[in-house]
């Protein structure tokens, strides 16, 4: 079956469930999953409820999409995303940011848990993503373009909108939160950096480093949706000390930092 056909299928069963349009799409990362307490939950559906959906398999990601109200503004979060290196093609990790595109979203906001290769980054920082390099992901526009979802070949001289880039900042300013920015550098996983890797990224650019967002993000871009994106610095891989990365310590730290995520982007939302 076509992907147009699929998407309406899957767009049509939710806006039987849910009718309201949503103006905002959330992707909340590794776990990030107490977020959905600050949303006012009008409906929830299961992914394994939704025509043509994966289902998260990662724990930490509870696999399902809530509608309903946060900073005064109608959304859709995806509680639980999908990871190319649970062995779904890139079509599939994507496929949730072009049904909530379908349902009416105009802007787009992602996080996720990601390795600190900055070495002023500590455990716990905010990053706002600024720019991403997506050399060790396989891109989701790979194969036949589909012109009713976007172009041939997408500019991707501004994956993230600046202007939600200031609108975060200002936001983060005025909740006295620290915020760093930095560039994301994208990897498929599910292995963490080996100390060469780290050092490899860290020479190329990075700034942090992850197994999501990038696919997430061309897809978004594609489709025209503006996008904002934060990380939470959960690890940190230039490091001098023989010490191993687990991902027990990565839910942890998320788990710690995710009020402060959480303000931003409530008070983002407010704001839109």
């Amino acid at each position: 079956m076509a992907i147009i056909q699929q998407l309406r299928e899957t767009t049509d069963y939710i806006q039987r469930l849910y009718p309201h349009t949503p103006e905002a799409g959330i992707v909340l990362g590794s776990g990030l999953g107490n977020f959905a307490a600050e949303i006012r939950i009008e409906k929830e559906i299961p992914y394994s409820e939704l025509p043509h959906f994966p289902v998260s398999t990662v724990e930490g990601h509870s696999g399902k999409l809530i509608f309903g109200e946060l900073g005064g503004r109608k959304i859709v979060a995806m509680a639980g995303r999908f990871h190319f290196y649970e062995g779904y093609s890139p079509e599939q990790v994507t496929y949730p940011i072009r049904v909530m595109k379908l349902l009416g979203i105009q802007h787009l906001l992602i996080s996720n848990a990601a390795g600190g290769v900055n070495p002023a980054f500590k455990v716990g920082d905010l990053m706002l993503i600024t720019d991403h390099i997506s050399l060790a992901i396989v891109n989701p526009l790979i194969g036949r373009n589909h012109t009713e979802l976007g172009p041939r070949f997408p500019d991707m001289s501004e994956p993230y909108c600046k202007a939600l880039q200031q609108k975060t900042k200002a936001m983060a300013a005025s909740l006295g939160i620290t915020l760093r920015e930095g560039v994301y550098f994208g990897v498929t996983g599910p292995t963490f950096e080996t100390r060469a890797e780290y050092k490899m990224i860290q020479v190329l650019g990075g700034d942090a480093v992850g197994m999501s967002t990038v696919q997430e993000v061309i897809i978004a871009v594609h489709m025209g949706l503006p996008v904002v994106a934060i990380s939470i610095i959960t690890d940190l891989g230039i490091r001098e000390e023989d010490n191993i990365i687990t991902h027990e310590e990565v839910l942890e730290a998320a788990a710690k930092a995710e009020p402060k995520l959480s303000a931003i982007f409530k008070g983002l939302l407010a704001g839109l």
